[in-house]
């Protein structure tokens, strides 16, 4: 039945609520706000958009309490092809290029939406980053871990809306060092070497995996307890 209703519901979802990228200030509740692509113009300044929220440590603690917690599943049967990426979002913008856009500062975009100079901060190694090579569009679930956590149930529809997905915080932009450092592992295995955005990470991973319906490890679920102390 869950499988069923994220194929009906999540794509959908996920690909029409795109960020507003313009260059005029806007509130949290505009930032959020479905539109019908992003808007770019030749060697367009983006300014900075704030990032999909993830709830506070009180709901995102009452939703891991509420996650199934089992072994992992076999990695039989899993590529990275089954999450289809980056997708196309209107206008020639794939989904790396809205993120860069979305999480820089004065991102400057050619005709064909390429981020050609900004600056990027990478909250997990606390490193300012000023080229659009120097980053990475991390999964916060990586795919290998939600193919283990119940991913590999899914249909391919299911999966593309998991891996662009623009309306919860699933995707960020950080430094390629630490997104390769992380790889697929769990919060028990690589936490950001930045313990000040363990609060963050430990939310937007609980979302994640509660919005998903995924599954998570007994080691797993500790780890991310002692995260969300953080917040306090």
């Amino acid at each position: 039945m869950i499988k069923n209703l994220m194929s009906r519901a999540l794509p959908a979802l996920v690909l029409a609520a795109l960020p507003l990228l313009t260059t005029a200030p806007a509130s949290h509740a505009a930032a959020h706000r479905p539109s019908a692509g992003p808007v770019f113009a030749p060697a367009a300044v983006v300014a900075r958009r704030d990032l999909p929220e993830a709830p506070p440590a009180s709901v995102a603690r009452t939703e891991l309490a509420v996650l199934t917690v089992e072994a992992p599943h076999s990695m039989a049967g899993y590529s990275r092809a089954r999450f289809p990426h980056w997708a196309q979002q209107g206008q020639q913008c794939d989904t790396r290029e809205i993120v860069l856009a979305r999480d820089g500062q004065d991102v400057v975009r050619d005709e064909q939406c390429r981020a050609v100079s900004g600056t990027w901060f990478s909250p997990y190694d606390d490193r300012t980053l000023t080229a659009a090579s120097q980053v990475d569009i991390d999964h916060i679930v990586p795919l290998a871990n939600a193919w283990r956590s119940g991913a590999d149930t899914w249909d391919t529809p299911t999966r593309k809306a998991f891996a662009n997905d623009l309306e919860n915080p699933q995707l960020i932009a950080v430094s390629a060092a630490s997104n390769r450092s992380k790889g697929d592992q769990s919060p028990d295995q690589w936490s950001p070497p930045s313990r000040a955005y363990w609060c963050t990470y430990s939310r937007a991973w609980t979302h994640i995996k509660h919005v998903y319906r995924l599954n998570i490890t007994a080691a797993e679920r500790d780890q991310l307890n002692v995260m969300l102390d953080t917040c306090d």
